[in-house]
């Protein structure tokens, strides 16, 4: 399934609680979208996230689903250091 990275600009700082991670998961589920992880910038404004999904237009809907924005939406490849 294709890897897209989603970059959420948010006017005030995030906290994430335990309830709201569960209703996005929920919100995901409903679509088709697989929440991978996240990193949270030090302001807490803004979110870099990391889904599975068949599309753009599916990363889309379970961000309007959940209440959160997409402000960037792009597919991406994941690549490692050699081990």
């Amino acid at each position: 399934m294709p890897l897209f990275l989603i970059e959420r600009n948010f006017a005030e700082q995030l906290e994430v609680t335990p309830e709201i991670a569960g209703a996005v998961i929920q919100a995901n589920e409903g679509v088709g979208a697989e929440w991978s992880h996240s990193y949270l910038t030090s302001d807490k404004k803004k979110t870099y996230c990391l889904y599975n999904a068949a599309d753009d237009e599916t990363v889309r809907e379970a961000a309007r689903c959940a209440g959160l924005p997409a402000d960037v939406v792009v597919e991406v490849s994941e690549l490692r250091p050699p081990a």
